[in-house]
């Protein structure tokens, strides 16, 4: 009789139990997921920004399927290679090559970028000896058709015949002959005045001749720090050429986006076939907490149906040139004239639709 009454008891519990776990699923609690987790967020149509808590100086360059993806990191290079750039909080950023220590190029390396030129891949980076005065740009080589593997080699610094302080290079394809354009100073020691130039390339690791300065500060809008820096290649569908540049100094809330448009038919190493755009293109909005936003690159949607920007800013006022900086991406137009309308910044945390074509 109590063996009856035991048994009747334990599946009267086990069939309330099987009744309160059908009326949580009912209302919907996954019971797999701790409560709070949220959606996969890779079934998400849309991201926020900032897309990475920190990460000053982004470039993204997209090979094949892949996009590939670095900041700067200060003592080593890292890099991402993901298919969705709206996701790269989900990725590490793996180290690819450390500098060895007690060499002109053991430090301070800023704002590297990746590039694929005739079939092997590319890593310049400005890195100095501990003193900022030491500056200069160096070159890295990989062979690998992926370059998160593979050897990278070191393939020394890349300068022209005058050899000043130098930082932000990146590379200008223009009717197939290479360019470097980087940010630099007049004389020795010119701290604080920042000019950019350009030198034809021979081969990815050297230049020919001597520079051509393209541009210095000559609005108000620049000179708070009296800086032109980070110099970014953009094309539009037709092939003509911009050059979106960094303003002001990256300490203050006026760093902004400014352009050079080269004329058609233009030569790249002469300074007049180049204009300036009297305003910036892109610049502060406190209203979407986005301060001092520039230092960009640009990037293609997975179906190349879409242009996108990929910048860094403050999320607060006074914040200056440290790793608060954080990497956002947003979409872009383009103008009826050819020329880009980058807009404004968008705010954080306010939705945007993913890139066109983007999957988990």
């Amino acid at each position: 009789m109590r063996t009856n009454l035991f048994r009747n008891i334990f599946y009267s519990f086990c069939w309330l139990l099987v009744l309160t776990l059908s009326c949580q699923k009912e209302k919907g609690t996954d019971l797999k997921k701790p409560p709070g987790t949220g959606p996969d967020p890779n079934t998400e149509t849309t991201f926020t920004n900032p897309i990475l808590p920190s990460g000053p100086d982004p470039w993204v360059i997209k090979q094949g399927e892949y996009y590939y993806y670095t900041h700067t990191l200060g003592n080593r290079i890292g890099l991402a290679k993901t298919k969705a750039v709206s996701r790269l909080s989900q990725l590490p950023l793996n180290t690819v090559w450390t500098p060895p220590a007690g060499t002109n190029y053991s430090t301070n390396l800023w704002a590297p970028e990746l590039h694929f030129i005739n079939g092997k891949w590319y890593i310049y980076f400005a890195a100095d000896d501990t003193r900022d005065i030491n500056h200069r740009m160096y070159v890295l080589e990989n062979t690998a058709a992926d370059p998160t593997t593979g050897e990278w080699v070191f393939k020394g610094k890349i300068a022209d015949t005058s050899d000043k302080w130098a930082i932000d290079g990146t590379v200008l394809d223009y009717n197939g002959q290479l360019y470097f354009i980087w940010s630099g100073w007049r004389g020795e020691n010119d701290p604080g005045i920042q000019q950019l130039y350009i030198a034809r390339m021979i081969n990815p690791w050297t230049l020919e001749g001597t520079r051509a300065m393209l541009s210095e500060p000559t609005y108000a809008w620049e000179k708070n720090g009296l800086v032109n820096e980070g110099p970014q290649i953009l094309k539009n569908s037709s092939g003509r050429v911009f050059l979106v540049y960094s303003a002001s100094g990256c300490w203050t809330d006026d760093y902004a986006l400014g352009m050079l448009t080269l004329k058609e038919g233009g030569n790249p190493l002469i300074p007049g076939d180049w204009t300036k755009s009297p305003n910036p293109v892109f610049k502060t909005k406190p209203a979407s907490n986005a301060y001092g936003p520039g230092h960009n690159s640009f990037f293609k949607s997975p179906d190349g149906k879409e242009d996108w920007l990929i910048y860094h800013a403050n999320s607060a006022a006074k914040q200056g040139c440290g790793d608060t900086r954080n990497p956002r991406i947003q979409p872009f137009t383009w103008n009826a004239d050819g020329t880009p309308n980058l807009g404004e910044p968008v705010s954080t945390g306010s939705p945007i639709p993913r890139p066109s074509g983007e999957v988990p």
